[in-house]
């Protein structure tokens, strides 16, 4: 934890807030804070009903101490990610040893999907940490006999369902009591899923889905049907506008954001599977990791829609059975296959430098969810200027060639097995490790240059306080649009969004614009400022009279009316 401290928390406030992805949560925190409500949640004064309130909840505590900032909203996500790191670290310690603790706490705080989420102000840390708190507590309680450990892992995994989905309070038990019903110690049930244990599970993870359900009514169809079952089956009710990936894509996405501690990983999976360890009561932990891993992977893969961060809730598990791997398997093989992959990353990385910046467009096209609404769009990919990355890559090249060679050199020198795997995962520790900075910068670079804030800020000093300020298309794509502006904007063309279902309650319906209620105030001879996610081509402003476009960048269009 104190290794991963520093490397999430620096520089949390240097970039604005990203959008789609960022604001949102953070505009959502901000009215939390003024109206105290954790049960009507909104945005943009619409009542939000797709996450549950505990990051809204922190981030609101964080500001009221600190003041609101882009770093104190940040920080809570870090702050899980330390937490995630250290639960992780624990359980590896409890179950193979110190050094299997610290290369698991060291593997996740440097798979890069995690690590990215760690510095990003989304829910996704939160729930991480508390599905790796609440197994960490769970498995020791069961291979310790120690009930009270399950009884506070079965809370800690209520608190996943507080931070995001109710699956996170049903499934790990599930893949837990799996592992158990396999080695043929599920009875007695009480003894890993105590009486005190589950009620805690459900009051905690169920009590404010049922609070939400009384105060908005609807509220439990919309998010156990229409956003899950509905959802899988794409038939949604309330769709919004996010594109899933492919099968293919996503898995793409996911085993890459872990690498290359997957590999090591898969080869203990694999070796669990050779031995059919799940016969062994000795091994339920592990059994218990791996399918939860191949089931969130699985499933994820199996289901018609499938987002990049969907993978995230496997990566603790990744980190440990890389720790396991290492461990127990960590010979000549392994560090050979490390070095190899080195060599490649760091040849990857030099092409890249020495291009124009294709492929980085190419891989964001499939793994940002910014990029692919702004190409459905039909406007300009909000990609950084390659110049703003090239340093990046030219750092990766050569920390990755080095560490291909220092590998290497331990396969050539380290003679005894036990000599080649210490110094193996060493290299491969600081070498991820070493590469983190890059990805805080490339972060950085990417929502710096998508970010609503400079579009707000000029509304907000040009805007005079009669004038109309409007949003075309979903909110969440410039969540951050009120924050930054301090003014709140009609919604045009906004229904297809995750604020579907607000829309249709009757405060919101003077905040929810068709065409014809825009051109009505378009020609009534007052001002009108419209930011838009839509394309010149494709937007409803384009055949406004008097419409002036004044310009298109990160994603958006900035549009007034000429008031003659």
């Amino acid at each position: 934890m104190l290794v991963a401290a520093p490397l999430l928390f620096a520089g949390l406030g240097r970039t604005p807030f990203d959008d789609p992805g960022e604001g949102m949560h953070a505009e959502i925190a901000r009215e939390l804070a003024a109206s105290g409500d954790p049960l009507a949640l909104t945005l943009n004064g619409v009542r939000y009903v797709d996450k549950p309130p505990l990051l809204y909840v922190l981030i609101a505590a964080v500001s009221a101490v600190v003041g609101p900032s882009e770093a104190a909203a940040r920080a809570v996500s870090a702050g899980a990610a330390v937490a995630a790191v250290g639960a992780t670290a624990w359980l590896g310690a409890r179950l193979l040893g110190a050094r299997a603790g610290l290369v698991a706490g060291v593997a996740l705080l440097t798979s890069i999907g995690f690590f990215a989420y760690g510095r990003y102000v989304r829910p996704e840390t939160l729930f991480v940490a508390a599905l790796a708190g609440g197994f960490a507590l769970c498995l020791v309680g069961i291979r310790d006999g120690r009930r009270g450990l399950c009884t506070a892992g079965l809370a800690v995994f209520g608190l996943a369902a507080l931070a995001k989905d109710p699956l996170g309070a049903l499934l790990p038990p599930l893949a837990i009591g799996s592992a158990l019903a396999l080695a043929g110690r599920a009875r007695p049930v009480s003894a890993w899923l105590p009486w005190t244990g589950l009620v805690a599970c459900l009051v905690i993870g169920f009590g404010w889905w049922i609070g939400a359900e009384l105060r908005t009514p609807g509220f439990g169809w919309y998010t156990t049907i229409d956003n899950h079952v509905m959802n899988v089956a794409r038939a949604r009710r309330f769709a919004d506008e996010d594109i899933p990936l492919t099968a293919l894509e996503f898995l793409a996405v996911a085993i890459g954001s872990a690498l290359p501690w997957v590999i090591a990983a898969a080869v203990a999976v694999w070796s669990l599977w050779r031995r059919r360890a799940w016969r062994d009561p000795a091994e339920v932990g592990w059994v218990a990791l791996a399918i939860w891993v191949l089931g969130v992977l699985g499933i994820t893969a199996l289901s018609p829609f499938r987002l990049p961060h969907y993978g995230l809730p496997a990566s603790f598990a990744i980190a440990l059975l890389a720790a396991r791997g290492w461990e127990l398997h960590g010979g000549l093989r392994l560090l050979t296959a490390h070095a190899i992959f080195f060599a490649a990353a760091a040849v990857g990385c030099a092409a890249t430098w020495v291009g124009n910046g294709e492929v980085l467009a190419g891989v964001m096209d499939v793994t940002d969810v910014a990029t692919m609404k702004s190409a459905a769009a039909g406007l300009p990919l909000p990609v950084p200027p390659w110049d703003e990355f090239r340093p990046v890559f030219w750092v990766a090249a050569l920390t990755f060639a080095l560490c291909a060679l220092v590998a290497t050199a331990v396969l050539r020198l380290a003679r005894s097995p036990e000599r080649r795997r210490s110094l193996g995962v060493l290299v491969v520790g600081v070498t991820m490790l070493a590469t983190m900075p890059g990805v805080a910068r490339s972060l950085g670079v990417v929502v710096k240059n998508r970010a609503v804030r400079d579009l707000a800020q000029s509304v907000a000093r040009q805007a005079g306080p009669e004038d109309v300020v409007a949003h075309e298309g979903p909110i969440e794509n410039s969540g951050a649009l009120e924050w930054y502006s301090g003014r709140r904007p009609v919604l045009v063309d906004g229904r297809r969004s995750v604020l579907g279902f607000g829309a249709e309650r009757p405060e919101s319906r003077d905040l929810f614009w068709d065409a014809a209620r825009l051109r009505e105030a378009w020609t009534s001879g007052r001002r009108v400022w419209v930011v838009s996610v839509r394309s010149p081509a494709r937007s409803m402003v384009a055949d406004l009279p008097g419409a002036r476009l004044l310009g298109v960048a990160g994603g958006r269009a900035l549009w007034v009316n000429e008031i003659r």
